[in-house]
């Protein structure tokens, strides 16, 4: 192979410079353009040698070559093929790369007609730029270089930009039936499998295993893909066959979707293994019969019928997937995802269609997979390389020198493993020799099509006619205009304008604002949002609904800030960690107004930075210690650090105060305010123990089981130990003719007498905050107190999930308990009243924590068999009961929650002599209330936390709010344009208003009904 020798890089540069000798007319000259220098693992070449000496002496054209010694082909190999080399291809009317072109090497400026003399500037015509731009998907990093070729951003170009270069984009070729034909899909395929196969085998290392996959030939160590395949042939396959796999892995299984070039290589290279192949409905008994033949590999190509399905039970049908991808899910997770060994994903994805997997997804696949054996989905080779796209825990890209990322999105339980994942992006040049031939001679036609336009030669086939109509659809620009349909590329060209670029290094209000400046137009104001979590989506959503505001999403887990930033132009993600102090100040200096939706522990030092740089600052948690403390500096910076302004606090304080204000506008006194705020599943989704669900860890809700709580009630200050709590309860708190609710008293209710200024104390009968749930969640939750499950101190070992209950048991009791089902029961009797035992037996079987026979009530067909596994050391009973709630009580696809808030105010005309806990016919009970429930786009959680902090943070932007320091949405100029706001987006309050001698079909009112509570708690005592 001539393109494999390699003469000494000394060349004789200046020799073939000196050789370009002047024509007197000048011919069509091509420019093989070098790639850039940056990208140090890019060998391949648009052209190989053998092409170029047929464009020089066949077809009379002449080629230059830019220097470059990274390339697969030498310098020498092009010189003895008739090329010439040159440095920067200024003559070169067609310049040809693989990869983008470097800003600076980019030729813009026009040249004289083929045929005319060298140096006749009076026949000018454009060059053509022919290369991967990666701009045709509106990337915003390269929105400059498509500006190269725009006259709107080249105000000085030449005729007015009608002659700037015309750019083909190599992804847009296609024939007639619309699919690409000038490619390196194959090559992907086959490069991926093979450093996806080393991939795996450091996976099993791992976990203690070596396999025979790490002799696998990584692609770029050999010199030529024959070499390789011989290598895993020969060598792994042979390895393999005689010996089998390790058995502690199980049968390996390689899992390959897609059915384009990508996939194609991907089957083509495992041909070279001892491989079996088998379909999606062998999975199961493949990988749990004990009798499988090690000696094989399994290979199963999953096509989009096996694992998609309609939502509403339908079969997959293709024509109707196509025209309704919306009413599809994917059930790859389940039907196949935990039995691999591998994945190997070649499917393409686009937004509008299903992903093969989600993160959630991600979770029940690895707790599947921990049932079936060790290794199983513990790699992924995803050599479609979409971020975030088909599989959605691919975080971000990997390179050739790091070829593997670990796999671990926010959602995903701490109990499960990460997965190992190779992603590299330009996985085709690990092949330069045989992707560059194959690439040449697909390419050949078209680059001669190109020629002949200058040349002015007509289609002389049908064939070649079909050449430049294919062309033509592949052109992104020429004459300094976006082509049309390419027209919609101004909008992200035009949030590159608006300093895109500039604010991913935290300069977005240096430079950008200088470019508006000078423009004469606005400056955007600038949002910062530190944090990407799940009441993110919506705030982001109403921020970037006004075109003056640029939001920045910064976060640690850079795909969850793209996912977020995607469908706005006036958005931009952000990768900054908090441990890089330096990051984080550069973007709160570069802002006008701060959003933090980090942990409560980082608002302190955030609102430091705010102060420091005199920035506004919006959070939607309680006023801690600290924060509170930088109050008169926050006053002296001249800034407002608005906390407290999601639900519950947020919400709550904004309608209670209008109420309280209205009431005492009216001239009236408030003599007992109660509230009550939940967030629950919707009830067709809570037929769970505790009628509960978890969209973040559980530990906080069982950690509040234990929380002491002080309100005043009917003119008596209440006191309930942590240790009572989930036993004083008040059941059915009135709130709803249709929707049962219990309510546990929440802290400390008496500071908000001064929140709301309601003080003294001694002038107000009742004031009450409390936590809603479904009935029989307090009985319930205090039984597993009961048991033990929500110890903090004690830690047990138990060997499995269906010995946690006698584990804790033995801890609480401190007797040992015999390992039977009698035993076990008489136990739970010690702990647990007769009329509850029955529900109890019931729950603690649904999830999975005494042995099937225990329980009378339950068929063992519905206990779990894909919990999540045990740690190995002893824990907290309480920590592994979180882990347990997180894995059984999570919402699934598709369930939806629900908000429920509520107050009550009972006021009277002020100056009234009547005694407060004395009946008076003078009093009115005033509610105000928010029932909402999540959609398919939004939960109600985020949507009234994160909505609420997009209102404030907008009216601080514009000038709205003149309180400053440390404050809440206490004032009437915020929490009057919130609640304005929440109307206006369907999250109104409800209010209603009665004597308090009259009856509802509730009955009592709410101060009554827990005053009565009360009572008879107390008789019981």
């Amino acid at each position: 192979m001539t393109g494999l020798r390699r003469s000494p890089h000394t060349l004789r540069l200046r020799r073939a410079y000196g050789t370009m000798a002047a024509a007197s007319a000048k011919r069509v000259t091509i420019g093989i353009r070098r790639e850039d220098p940056a990208r140090i693992w890019e060998r391949r070449c648009p052209l190989t040698p053998d092409v170029v000496h047929e464009l020089v002496h066949k077809d009379g054209v002449e080629v230059l070559v830019q220097p470059c010694e990274r390339r697969v082909f030498t310098a020498n190999d092009f010189i003895r093929a008739g090329a010439k080399l040159h440095p920067t291809l200024q003559p070169a009317h067609v310049v040809v790369g693989i990869k983008e072109t470097p800003l600076p090497e980019v030729l813009t400026d026009p040249l004289s007609a083929p045929g005319s003399p060298h140096n006749d500037t009076s026949g000018l015509v454009p060059r053509t730029h022919v290369m991967f731009s990666h701009t045709v998907k509106g990337q915003l990093y390269n929105m400059e270089l498509l500006g190269k070729y725009l006259a709107s951003e080249n105000p000085h170009a030449v005729q007015g930009g009608a002659l700037l270069p015309r750019l083909i984009d190599y992804e847009l070729l296609t024939g007639e039936d619309g699919k690409r034909t000038v490619g390196f899909g194959w090559f992907a395929g086959v490069a991926g499998a093979l450093e996806s196969l080393v991939a795996m085998a450091h996976a099993h290392l791992e976990l203690g295993v070596a396999s025979p996959f790490l002799w696998t030939p990584r692609p770029h160590t050999h010199p030529s893909l024959a070499s390789i395949r011989k290598t895993l042939r020969d060598v792994v396959g042979a390895q393999i066959a005689s010996d089998g796999t390790p058995k502690s892995l199980g049968p390996l299984v390689i899992g390959v979707t897609g059915t384009g070039n990508v996939a194609q290589g991907c089957l083509d290279l495992l041909q070279d293994l001892p491989i079996q192949h088998i379909g999606v409905d062998q999975l199961r008994s493949i990988v749990t019969d004990p009798n499988t033949d090690l000696r094989k590999i399994y290979v199963v190509h999953a096509l989009p019928k096996d694992y998609f399905g309609r939502k509403d039970g339908r079969a997959f049908d293709r024509s109707d997937y196509y025209a309704h991808p919306d009413q599809y899910v994917s059930e790859f997770h389940t039907k196949i995802a935990p039995y691999l060994s591998l994945l190997l994903h070649g499917a393409g994805w686009a937004p509008t269609y299903p992903r093969l997997m989600t993160n959630e997804q991600l979770t029940t696949t690895l707790e599947i997979a921990q049932t079936l054996g060790k290794g199983r989905f513990a790699c992924v080779g995803d050599i479609s390389c979409d971020v975030n796209g088909g599989l959605e825990f691919l975080s971000q890209y990997t390179t050739l020198c790091s070829p593997t990322v670990v796999a671990r999105p926010p959602t995903l339980p701490a109990h499960l493993p990460s997965v190992t994942m190779m992603a590299v992006d330009i996985l085709p040049t690990a092949l330069p020799l045989e992707a560059s031939q194959h690439f040449s001679g697909k390419f050949l036609p078209y680059l001669r099509s190109i020629i002949s336009s200058y040349t002015s030669k007509e289609a002389a086939s049908e064939e070649e006619r079909l050449t430049r109509e294919a062309l033509e659809r592949a052109t992104v620009a020429s004459g300094g205009e976006l082509r049309t349909g390419w027209e919609w590329l101004r909008t992200p060209l035009g949030a590159w304008k608006e300093s895109v670029v500039s604010a991913q290094s935290g300069e977005v209000s240096g430079k950008g604002k200088e470019r508006e400046a000078a423009s004469g137009s606005q400056p955007k104001k600038t949002v910062l949002m530190l944090g990407s979590g799940m009441v993110a989506p919506p705030a982001v959503q109403e921020l970037c609904g006004r075109s003056d505001v640029q939001v920045i999403v910064a976060s640690n887990v850079l795909a969850d800030a793209e996912r977020l930033t995607l469908p706005y132009a006036n958005a931009t993600p952000v990768l900054v960690d908090m441990a890089n102090p330096e990051a984080v100040e550069r973007l709160v200096a570069a802002a006008d107004v701060v959003i933090s939706l980090l942990p409560v522990p980082f608002h302190p030092s955030v609102a430091e930075l705010c102060i420091r740089h005199r920035k506004h600052l919006v959070t939607a948690s309680y006023i801690s210690p600290a924060m509170r403390a930088l109050h008169d500096r926050a006053v002296s910076a001249d800034v407002v650090l608005m906390n407290e302004i999601g639900l519950d606090p947020g919400i709550d304080h904004c309608s209670a105060m209008s109420l309280i204000d209205s009431l005492r506008e009216q001239g009236k006194e408030i003599v007992s305010f109660t509230s009550f705020c939940g967030g629950l599943p919707a009830p067709e989704d809570a037929d769970v123990p505790l009628g509960y669900k978890f969209s973040w860890s559980p530990k906080g809700v069982l950690t509040a089981a234990s929380n002491s709580a002080l309100f005043k009630l009917h003119g008596e200050r209440c006191e309930i130990d942590g240790e009572d709590l989930l036993r004083t309860y008040f059941p059915d708190v009135p709130l709803s003719n249709v929707l049962k609710f219990e309510g546990l008293a929440n802290r400390n209710s008496l500071p908000y007498a001064g929140v709301y200024s309601l003080e003294p104390l001694v002038g107000i009968r009742t004031i009450f905050r409390g936590t809603l749930r479904y009935p029989g969640f307090a009985d319930l939750m205090y039984a597993f107190k009961a048991i033990g499950l929500l110890d903090v101190s004690a830690t047990v070992n138990p060997q499995d999930w269906q010995s946690l209950v006698r584990a804790t048991l033995e801890q609480k009791l401190g007797i040992p308990i015999l390992d039977e089902t009698r035993s076990l029961r008489s136990a739970l009797q010690d702990v647990i009243p007769p009329k509850q035992q029955d529900s109890v037996l019931d729950a603690l079987h649904w999830l999975s924590i005494i042995p099937q026979s225990t329980s009378e009530h339950v068929p063992s067909k519905n206990f779990d068999l894909s919990l999540p596994p045990l740690p190995s050391k002893p824990t907290a009973p309480i920590d592994l009961f979180a882990t347990l709630l997180a894995h059984k009580l999570r919402y699934a696809p598709n369930e939806r929650d629900l908000v429920v808030l509520s107050h009550e105010i009972v006021a009277r005309p002020k100056g009234s002599r009547v005694s407060l806990t004395a009946p008076s016919a003078d009093e009115e009970v005033h509610t105000s209330s928010l029932v909402t429930y999540g959609t398919r786009d939004a939960s109600a959680m985020s949507r009234t936390v994160g909505l609420p902090v997009a209102f404030a943070a907008l009216q601080i932007l514009d000038g709205g709010v003149s309180a400053r320091g440390v404050q809440g949405p206490t004032s009437k100029e915020v929490y009057g344009n919130v609640l304005r706001r929440l109307e206006e987006v369907g999250l109104g309050m409800r209010e209603t208003v009665r004597k308090v001698t009259a009856r509802t079909a509730l009955g009592l009112s709410v101060e009554e009904s827990l005053w009565a509570r009360w009572r008879a708690m107390q008789e019981t005592v």
